[in-house]
């Protein structure tokens, strides 16, 4: 940096903040790091005192923190997401839409792993607003070199590192299971539990049915519904290992490809999750979902709604986080459950 006349300063990178005290008023910066010296901005800082400012002299291969920022904004934001203005050499990625937010956590690990520079996010895979924001980039210093930054852009690939799904408005088949249910010894109260999920993301209801604990009948209900244009259909019930429990097998003989029967996670963990000719997503859900407030139904179901493919592998890494704490208070998916 180099010392400079304030009245020399118009265009010139403010090095370091100035503070602006009024007795018994205020205390306040009017000027931080990184601000741009404008003609207005002259008789403020001749107010404050400041005969002389210390600001950036440019060099060759050196870039200023708002420039590096841009770098690092354009290599994590993909579609639906927009900036916010630059401050502070600062820039927050602003999401623009309802969705799923996915991050290339290898990339991003390997980026912030440079040092001198950093991007921080939210958790990937889980649901996002309209306007939330997703995440944060700036560089350390006031400057970083352009082969630094070149390093990063390498890593990036020319491919954004965040990815929004966009929910899609899906129609959903359910099937209660269960003699209980079916012979009206008790109320299914299974099924509006669910349809409450679905509304959160906007998923219509297409049929309902509530059906004996009879494999045959499950089959041939999911396999009707889905040719009655279902995009998915959830199996409440009967996903336990004892033997009256049909609904795992019942899936099974659809002939839809098994991702999981069981899933590291609780409450969750007898829960089975099959695709349909590759693309309509066939679920079975443990009883767990009917009263429990968060379980494994809330982590993929809202993947499942903007078509983000679930590997065995996808569930397999859900162990680490996996246990619900049942907080008296509940505030998910702002805590530790399912990260």
């Amino acid at each position: 940096m180099k010392q400079i006349k304030t009245t020399d300063a118009v265009g010139h990178v403010l090095c370091h903040d100035i503070t602006r005290i009024i007795g018994g008023v205020t205390k306040d910066t009017p000027f931080r790091k990184g601000h741009v010296v404008s003609e207005k901005d002259i008789p403020v800082l001749l107010s404050l005192g400041k005969e002389s400012l210390f600001v950036w002299e440019p060099r060759e291969g050196m870039l200023h923190e708002n420039e590096a920022a841009e770098i690092l904004y354009k290599l994590c934001a993909g579609d639906n997401m927009h900036p916010n203005e630059i401050k502070e050499g600062k820039i927050d990625i602003i999401a623009g839409c309802d969705g799923v937010f996915l991050v290339d956590t290898s990339r991003l690990h390997a980026i912030n792993a440079l040092g001198e520079m950093m991007i921080a996010t939210r958790h990937s895979g889980f649901p996002v607003q309209k306007g939330d924001k997703l995440a944060g980039t700036r560089i350390i210093p006031l400057v970083i070199s352009k082969e630094k930054m070149a390093e990063a852009r390498a890593i990036g690939g020319g491919v954004p590192l965040f990815t929004l799904r966009q929910f899609i408005p899906k129609k959903v088949g359910i099937i209660s299971t269960g003699n209980e249910v079916f012979y009206n010894r008790i109320l299914d109260s299974f099924s509006p539990v669910v349809e409450e999920k679905l509304k959160e993301y906007g998923a219509a209801v297409l049929s309902k049915i509530i059906l004996p604990d009879a494999p045959e009948e499950i089959t041939v209900s999911i396999l009707s519904m889905i040719q009655n244009g279902a995009d998915m259909v959830i199996c409440t019930g009967g996903m336990s290992v004892d033997p009256d429990d049909r609904t795992p097998a019942a899936i099974k003989n659809t002939g839809a490809n098994i991702v999981s029967y069981g899933a590291p996670v609780l409450p969750g963990a007898m829960f089975m999750l099959a695709y349909f000719d590759g693309k309509i997503p066939v679920m079975g859900l443990p009883g767990c979902v009917m009263y429990a407030r968060r379980t494994i139904f809330d982590i993929v179901l809202p993947r499942l709604l903007a078509d983000v493919p679930i590997t065995a592998d996808d569930l397999a890494v859900l162990g680490h986080g996996g246990l619900c704490l049942n907080c008296a208070a509940c505030t998910y998916p702002n805590c530790g459950f399912g990260k």
